[in-house]
């Protein structure tokens, strides 16, 4: 795999221009990326391949997820088997609709049963289920044959881990999809979440401060690897900057140990932006100026050139960093003011170019939700493999085609940016 990924890179003329690389979060693709590495050259590699290797963060928080769902076992197994029950025959069915109309329950929602690689379908199945925990109750009387009443315990232990698992799925909704959000978005979701689970630990329930223990554990692992280039992508939103790491960082370290936090993010940012500008070089009339003005000094030419680059470089990063926030509104785009504002900042205009073009996801808005990945129906697993590659790409094409007017014109906006 590493060699056919170093042939299709050299091809394509990309060994030098790699900045990082998202995989799924597994031992097999950390060897993939370290192998890769020592392919590659390092001192093209953006800090010498500090982050290169990227998890994706749809697939962490399916692993988060499936801890959370492992904590109502037998009692998920229950509604699990009583929503297949009663959907199993049109006549159970129009039963359970006839019950729910007696006990006056006013939703439209239909009950539906899930699939156990796919943890959003538990969730909604949970969520709908939830609704008419009454009807279920009820129809134990009315048909013998139905033995997996779920228990009172079963109900309230679904409602809260189904309280808890909203947050999961609204963000993992938000990191998916056949349009990608840029990577400033995701910071503040992560420390979301990192909150949440804070919380849940100290949880009057034992059961749910251990399943929360375990979620943190898995969540730490993740943080540890991205945290530093997410809080990059949010210095480089001109609405956010260092600020809202400081909000996020006093909530999560405490407010004697945040400040050291938030400088390790400050330093790795100065890091990147001093390695952008050594690659940088002056155009030959500023290059003109620079020398003309040196003539009269006795200094050393290249001391005198070298201190004026450092002044100049610090002097836009000061400038960005201690300029005032930008106003935040419902249409504020940030690739469209790093356009706007580029001038200003070339040097960090060209990170700007690089971090928000990270995919911090793997996968598409329809396999976001899967821990057993893309499952092929049993009607198409015979199918010859380009028959079925071609099925995904049509399926993927079609799907995006609706969405197609605003990407292309996130990609206009993209290019135009960093022209």
């Amino acid at each position: 795999m590493v060699n056919k990924m170093m042939e299709v890179l050299l091809d394509w003329n990309l060994d030098s221009k790699l900045s990082t690389i998202t995989v799924d979060n597994c031992s097999v693709n950390d060897g993939v990326v370290q192998s890769l590495v020592r392919k590659l050259k390092s001192d093209e590699l953006l800090l010498r391949g500090e982050f290169l290797h990227m998890r994706c963060c749809a697939h962490i928080l399916n692993l988060i997820v499936k801890d959370g769902l492992d904590i109502i076992g037998d009692g998920l197994e229950r509604i699990r088997n009583s929503c297949v029950f009663w959907t199993s025959t049109p006549k159970k069915i129009e039963m359970f609709e006839a019950e729910a109309q007696l006990s006056h329950i006013n939703s439209t929602k239909k009950l539906c049963y899930d699939v156990k690689t796919r943890w959003n379908s538990t969730f909604l199945m949970l969520e709908t289920a939830l609704i008419y925990k009454g009807v279920f109750h009820r129809l134990q009387f009315r048909d013998p044959q139905y033995k997996t009443v779920p228990t009172d315990l079963d109900w309230e232990n679904a409602k809260l881990v189904n309280e808890k698992l909203k947050i999961f799925f609204t963000i993992t909704e938000l990191f998916s999809g056949t349009k990608y959000t840029t990577a400033n978005h995701y910071f503040p979701k992560i420390c979301e979440i990192r909150l949440y689970l804070m919380e849940w630990i100290l949880d009057s329930n034992p059961k749910f401060s251990e399943m929360a223990t375990k979620m943190m554990k898995k969540f730490k692992k993740y943080w540890s690897v991205i945290h530093g280039i997410m809080g990059v992508a949010t210095i480089l939103d001109p609405r956010c900057k260092k600020d809202l790491i400081d909000y996020y960082y006093l909530k999560i370290y405490g407010k004697d140990y945040f400040e050291e936090e938030v400088d390790k993010i400050v330093v790795l940012f100065r890091r990147l932006f001093r390695e952008y500008a050594s690659r940088g070089s002056n155009d030959h009339s500023e290059q003109s100026a620079i020398e003309d003005s040196m003539r009269k000094s006795d200094l050393p030419k290249d001391f005198l050139l070298s201190r004026r680059k450092k002044q100049k470089v610090e002097d836009e990063l000061n400038l960005y960093i201690n300029g005032d926030l930008v106003a935040d509104s419902e249409n504020f785009n940030v690739l469209s003011w790093w356009m706007t504002n580029g001038h200003k900042y070339p040097t960090l205009q060209k990170i700007a170019q690089d971090v928000f073009s990270i995919p911090v996801s793997t996968v598409a808005s329809e396999s976001a939700f899967s821990m057993g990945g893309r499952i092929i129906s049993p009607l198409r697993n015979r199918l010859h493999p380009k028959l079925v590659e071609a099925l995904a790409c049509g399926q993927n094409w079609l799907r995006a085609q609706y969405q197609g007017l605003n990407l292309i014109l996130n990609l206009v906006v993209l290019v135009f940016c960093f022209l």
